[in-house]
């Protein structure tokens, strides 16, 4: 039986660029290369496409430059996994399915998934209206109120409105948490505890995105639940986050060895857990989201539990939440980007099979 062409796209216009290849990396490393053959295609900050090199891939550091990038490449609408080099149109790749290896903007948001269904190609993960919903803050955490799932209070600004610093404090209280809309990874997120540092982190949130959320702080442990399925999705073990910074930053995730601790699984009563695991699953449906997807929440003191975000493409790197919650159902590396891959594969033959011509009777 010949080998499943995976084509692993990582890198991508956004600035969790060099987080993305970190994830591919591993999800490289992972894949079985006795059932499947990987296609390493790196997006650069353009959003042009490139054949990689698996020594570049693997050997890779944080914020160094991406090299030994071969034949820029396209995949053609239509083509059912056809990927065409640009300076010699002749030569083609087909491949069986894609792994969007691409975490925020341009990869997580619904934008590639689009691309690859117009593709008609099956795909590991969400599909467009999950990604999208699952990329925007506000649009998630309306959809979860407004199914009676629990969240924090939080207010949403747009560039150029006029902010009332007085009245989001006279809402909220302090401290507070400000973070881009879009984003993830903690970039663009502060927390501030004064008036002044409330004004500092709106303009560094607006930086990155053009809408921006306010939320309260919500003073308890960070928990984590992985969720794997389409129709019938199931969740891991919950496991607990605990930073060593100030709150889980982009430096405490990626840069800083000892920036965090992960308690796998969390420390927690068992009837804690099974809430949490509900809540996860409920998430995932009310977000329309299939495949994969991590959802966080907050635990306070009292015992209350918040849905804090959804991630449609968790990290996958050596020190990621969602692979390591799988492995403590006895599900290996491996075995997950198997299942992963096997899902994608299913949705997509279930889609085939709906009509797409209407005839008059």
């Amino acid at each position: 039986m010949p080998k499943l062409k995976i084509a692993i796209l990582f890198g991508g216009k956004s600035v969790e660029h060099e987080v993305s290849i970190q994830s591919a990396k591993n999800v490289f490393s992972a894949l079985n290369k006795k059932k499947y053959l990987p296609i390493l295609i790196y997006l650069d900050k353009n959003n042009h496409w490139f054949l990689a090199n698996e020594k570049s891939l693997i050997n890779f550091a944080y914020h160094s430059k991406f090299k030994n990038i071969g034949a820029e490449v396209a995949l053609v609408p239509g083509g059912n996994g056809k990927i065409i080099n640009l300076a010699k149109p002749r030569q083609t790749i087909k491949v069986d399915v894609v792994f969007p290896v691409l975490h925020g903007t341009f990869g997580e948001d619904g934008t590639i998934q689009g691309l690859l269904k117009l593709a008609g190609i099956p795909f590991v993960g969400a599909s467009v209206l999950g990604s999208a919903v699952g990329m925007d803050k506000e649009i998630t955490k309306n959809l979860l109120k407004n199914a009676g799932l629990p969240i924090g209070k939080f207010l949403t600004f747009r560039k150029k409105e006029k902010i009332n610093l007085k009245e989001i404090i006279k809402k909220l209280g302090l401290p507070l948490f400000i973070k881009p809309v879009a984003l993830g990874s903690s970039v663009g997120i502060s927390k501030a505890k004064k008036e002044k540092e409330l004004a500092v982190a709106i303009k560094n949130a607006f930086k990155y995105d053009s809408k921006i959320l306010v939320e309260e702080f919500a003073n308890g442990r960070e928990i984590e639940c992985a969720v794997l399925g389409n129709e019938n999705p199931k969740a891991s073990p919950p496991g607990e986050i605990i930073s060593t910074h100030e709150f889980y930053s982009y430096e405490a995730k990626y840069l800083d060895e000892n920036g965090a601790r992960l308690a796998i699984p969390a420390k927690l009563p068992k009837n804690i857990a099974e809430k949490i695991k509900k809540l996860a699953v409920e998430a995932f449906g009310v977000l329309s989201c299939e495949g994969m997807a991590r959802v966080d929440f907050f635990l306070k003191k009292d015992g209350e539990i918040l849905i804090n975000e959804i991630n449609t493409i968790p990290g996958f790197t050596k020190i990621s939440m969602y692979p390591k919650l799988w492995q403590l159902t006895g599900l290996s590396y491996p075995q997950l980007i198997d299942e992963l891959i096997g899902l994608a594969r299913e949705r997509f033959e279930k889609e085939k099979k709906l009509e797409t011509n209407f005839k008059l009777k």
